[in-house]
């Protein structure tokens, strides 16, 4: 009977394991959604002449042409933009993948799938997408972080001199000789 009620125990303890699990993974899905909805993939034409910028879903939210793109003839330009709307989406899929994973786990391998698939789909590697991600990730590394100010001042940087206010000219007008007895009254 004892060994029966100790195993019932474990497998109790087990599932406890297992809600908890989950509720740590739901506790934040606020943060998780908030993220998301930041989300921005920017991508550039090999020649740097077309830019387009994905959000949350792979929704094209800027499209960019420099004089450049302008020169092109209609069918060169519509396979550049076709090419980086692509990459622009997929780096958007591989950045939603990324969060989703931070913030729930990495039991479905959802960055690893995304990364298969798109390795198929463009005629490269896992290992290619990898790097390009290892790339892209100190950059959104340093965008996410918000600036410490608890060090110096938000009104005015280090760099900038600063300035003393200037005096009022000697004798003044009677409203400037008004507001400096007003001040000066309150300081009493």
């Amino acid at each position: 009977m004892s060994a029966e009620f100790d195993q019932l125990v474990a497998e109790f303890e087990k599932f406890q394991s297992k809600l908890q699990n989950v509720d740590d993974r739901f506790a934040n899905i606020g943060g998780m959604q908030d993220e998301l909805s930041r989300l921005e993939a920017t991508a550039t034409s090999p020649d740097r002449s077309v830019t387009v910028v994905a959000g949350p879903g792979g929704a094209i939210m800027d499209v960019r042409f420099t004089e450049e793109a302008l020169r092109q003839r209609p069918e060169g330009l519509s396979a550049a933009l076709m090419s980086t709307i692509q990459q622009a989406v997929a780096e958007s899929a591989r950045k939603q993948a990324t969060i989703v994973e931070e913030h729930m786990g990495d039991d479905l391998h959802l960055v690893d799938q995304v990364l298969e698939t798109q390795a198929e789909l463009f005629g490269t590697t896992v290992e290619d997408l990898k790097a390009q991600m290892a790339e892209d990730a100190p950059a959104r590394g340093r965008a996410e972080q918000p600036d410490d100010y608890s060090e110096r001042s938000v009104l005015r940087s280090e760099a900038e001199p600063q300035q003393q206010p200037t005096p009022p000219p000697a004798g003044g007008s009677d409203g400037d000789r008004f507001l400096k007895n007003l001040f000066d009254e309150d300081d009493r």
